[in-house]
């Protein structure tokens, strides 16, 4: 037998996976668009203010707040692709709705509102199904390259996407732009459903309740020692980086009056420095150790984002803004990535839908918290007080970790495969 029919596959001749990657990557492509779409929409056709802009962000993340525990409960009750493909259909019909109502002339700051809401549990949903059904379609020796090749294709659409949706805004106008991402999840519904790996409903538990499924997640998460540091760590980085980014584009677009093409080139320096990052998260985690590594890159990126604000004006000092931006994403990758890959391999089978919706919940539900903080201090403080408070407080994520690796917890690994 050759050599080539006795190795493993590599990782995109499997067609499960690889159709999960492309729907993914086609999805997320027309997400990048709508990320810069959706407040631009606010803050210019509609005029809102930096409290209303945050309320739309709030309500962009409001889904992993209030259904984000028991999603985790309901995807392991259920057939996971199936969860991911109406959750496509459903985020497509939500946008398709916009430049309807646009067309009509009765676009609202309620429906914006509304949609966003509607989009974050549609996607908590997906997510919690996506992370959790990944681990059917490779085997664990697999999971940090199929993690890595993820990220990196979301960061490479990101990378496209802003720019390109900025002058696609600019030459035909927002509402039509967000029409391309309800295409994308459409496109996306259709991969996945050609997916052949069997995709079982999972045996019931005789006599469980939601709420105790819902507690023995929680209780998994908390009672790992390495979890609940990644957890807290995550935490305090999403509620103080959205008290920032939720009034970016209100300082963009609002008070420095670019134009959408200029505002969209900050998102794409994020995504072409996360997109480097990727590709080197798994060196530097083998040479620091794993937690070693996320404590660095916590530090480095906080540092870098913090370095960034000073040059955000609209001149030349604005090119270094985005840079620094761009290498702070560098930086955070190594967390981003990593952090999935030890959820991931640390949890049981049956428990992995719980466990990821328990770090959603908690990470993500900090969002929403942190946007309306962001909208409230951008709207009586200014926005760069908003966005140096986000900053600042962010500096402060890495101390879960420091105070789990110096109380010996989460020992590191010298590589990928080692928690």
């Amino acid at each position: 037998m050759s050599t080539s029919l006795e190795s493993p596959p590599r990782l995109f001749r499997l067609p499960d996976f690889r159709r999960l990657w492309i729907g993914d990557t086609v999805s997320q492509a027309g997400t990048a668009v709508t990320v810069l779409a959706l407040p631009l929409v606010a803050i210019g056709p509609l005029g809102a203010s930096p409290f209303e802009a945050g309320l739309l962000v709030m309500c962009e993340y409001l889904g992993f707040l209030l259904v984000g525990l028991p999603a985790g409960a309901w995807v392991d009750r259920m057939r996971r692709r199936r969860v991911m493909i109406v959750g496509d259909l459903g985020r497509a019909a939500l946008l398709a709705s916009l430049p309807v109502a646009a067309w009509l002339d009765a676009l609202t700051l309620p429906q914006l509102y509304a949609v966003g809401f509607g989009l974050s549990v549609l996607t908590a949903f997906f997510d919690i199904a996506y992370q959790s059904h990944l681990p059917r379609l490779v085997d664990e020796e697999r999971l940090v390259e199929a993690n890595v090749a993820l990220e990196a294709s979301r960061t490479v659409t990101a990378a496209g996407g802003p720019g390109v949706g900025g002058a696609l805004i600019a030459a035909v106008t927002a509402p039509v732009a967000i029409a391309v991402d309800a295409l994308s999840f459409l496109a996306s519904a259709l991969l996945l459903s050609r997916i052949r790996r069997p995709d079982p409903r999972p045996e019931p538990s005789p006599g469980a309740r939601l709420r105790d499924e819902i507690a023995e997640g929680l209780r998994f998460v908390f009672r790992d020692r390495l979890l609940q540091a990644l957890t807290l760590t995550a935490a305090i980085s999403n509620l103080c980086g959205t008290v920032g980014s939720s009034m970016l584009l209100v300082l963009l677009a609002g008070d420095l009056g670019l134009s959408p093409f200029l505002c969209g080139l900050v998102f794409t320096a994020e995504a072409v420095g996360g997109f480097l990052g990727s590709l080197l998260t798994t060196r530097i985690a083998t040479r620091l150790g794993e937690t070693r590594a996320m404590c660095a890159s916590v530090v480095v990126s906080g540092l870098l984002w913090a370095a960034a604000l000073p040059f955000f004006h609209a001149d030349g000092r604005y090119a270094v803004a985005c840079a620094l931006q761009g290498l702070g994403w560098t930086a955070f990758m190594t967390f981003r990535i990593t952090s999935v890959t030890l959820r991931q391999r640390r949890s049981p089978g049956p428990l992995l839908g719980r466990v990821t919706a328990t770090f959603r919940f908690v990470v993500w539900g900090c969002m929403p918290l942190g946007a309306l903080a962001g909208g409230l201090i951008g709207q009586y403080a200014g926005t760069r007080t908003a966005l140096w408070a986000g900053a600042l407080g962010e500096l402060l994520a890495v101390v879960p970790l420091l105070l789990a690796l110096r109380a010996g917890r989460g020992r590191p690994g010298r590589g990928p495969k080692r928690v």
